[in-house]
């Protein structure tokens, strides 16, 4: 029979073996699992290299992705995140802005990020309908780390995550923000400049033939710069309060590239009337030229009918069955007379500039 003060040892170590475990799996997360695509990643830096590591560690970035219901529920108990935060986080219809929960002091920065919806982001030309989702930025003051949040795969995120750019700290948290601001702001232009080169390629094509299909795909590029507008104004208004530097902590260093921010927000705002404004032009354009070839037709299709009608007056008067009809004895008259009259009809529509 075993020594009770063996036992009560082996109990012992077995109680504190579970308690370091279950600490280990809170830091991890619920379901997270290296290199298969988990929901919850942990990032560290190191010689401004990013790599991955299995939990959190003082400075490191935490990248939720498409939560379940068990990891938003970890992110508000174990990481101690606001709960209507962790909420808006998630929220698609949720637009650019800042915020701070005044119990805990953490905020919470949403920004909107561009996004191809009906094609890959290499699929070129083909591509008309772009789109915006939230992506979410948490700094906790009591908690050493980084937090983005977002509902859906994000291409921002995904490039930092296994960036080689050797200037990233993801203990500089406001530096990190900066850094992917001015990324999504270069994505907005580059997707701006796509469908640029989308219109020109329209404009082309409903020159040659006034086809439905480039007029849909018109329809496409002026919804997605609907989109694109309502999120960079709102992403111009939480860049202008980050730089006030109420809500964030900015350092000197910081200043250069806050700066860049707002210039290539500024860029993207500007882009985004223009190319308004120019396929706007275009439409109303084009809108006009297919009313004006509708009322061509329109009355071409009338004078056709006035004349046609003459001919039926002619061959109706004479096919009446009453006596004393002048020319009844042949059936060239009503043919001559018939000619005659569409002629002089013809002439009379020139004159007046109604055919043409």
């Amino acid at each position: 029979m075993a020594c009770p003060g063996l036992w009560n040892l082996y109990v012992i170590a077995v109680v504190s073996q579970r308690g370091r475990t279950a600490r280990h799996n809170r830091q991890k997360g619920p379901g997270h699992t290296k290199g298969t695509g988990a929901m919850i990643s942990f990032y560290t830096s190191h010689d401004g290299i990013v790599r991955q590591i299995e939990s959190i560690q003082p400075g490191s970035w935490v990248d939720v992705t498409m939560p379940s219901a068990a990891e938003r529920q970890w992110l508000a108990q174990d990481l101690g995140i606001a709960p209507e935060f962790v909420q808006a986080a998630f929220d698609d219809e949720e637009t650019s802005h800042i915020d701070v929960d005044e119990d805990t002091g953490q905020v919470l920065v949403i920004v909107d990020c561009p996004f191809i919806e009906n094609g890959d982001e290499g699929a070129g030309s083909n591509v008309t309908q772009y789109g915006t989702h939230p992506l979410s930025f948490v700094f906790a003051p009591e908690q050493d780390y980084f937090l983005t949040l977002s509902p859906r795969h994000n291409e921002t995120v995904a490039a930092f995550a296994t960036s080689r750019r050797g200037d990233i700290s993801t203990s500089r948290r406001t530096r990190l923000l900066l850094q992917m601001l001015l990324r999504i702001l270069q994505r907005y232009v580059s997707y701006l400049h796509a469908i640029n080169r989308q219109i020109r390629e329209s404009e082309r094509n409903l020159r040659r033939s006034l086809r439905n299909e480039e007029l849909i795909r018109m329809l496409g590029m002026e919804k997605s710069l609907v989109y694109f507008s309502t999120s960079l104004q709102g992403l111009a208004s939480t860049v202008n309060r980050i730089g006030a530097g109420r809500m964030l902590t900015l350092y000197e260093d910081d200043r250069e590239l806050l700066d860049d921010v707002m210039i290539e927000v500024r860029q993207a705002v500007e882009m985004c009337t223009i190319y308004t404004n120019i396929l706007s032009g275009i439409t109303d354009t084009f809108s006009n030229v297919i009313s004006n070839n509708m009322n061509v037709t329109m009355r071409t299709l009338t004078i056709i009918t006035l004349i046609m009608s003459i001919p039926t007056m002619a061959f109706g008067f004479w096919g009446m069955n009453v006596e004393g009809l002048p020319l009844i004895g042949h059936w060239t008259y009503p043919v001559i007379a018939s000619v005659v009259m569409a002629a002089i009809a013809a002439v009379v529509l020139r004159r007046v500039r109604v055919l043409k």
